[in-house]
């Protein structure tokens, strides 16, 4: 019983670890040299 909830609290943990970044996502680097997203070329 003691170890299934250790497990569980362990799991959530990890679980939120990856949620630590806030906002949208935004390219590096600055706004004049960001290449992407860009049309395919048709060739």
């Amino acid at each position: 019983m003691r170890a299934g909830l250790l497990l569980a609290a362990l799991m959530a943990a990890l679980a939120l670890a990856g949620c630590g970044k806030k906002g949208a996502p935004s390219p590096p680097g600055p706004a004049g040299q960001i290449t992407y997203p860009r049309s395919y070329p048709t060739h």
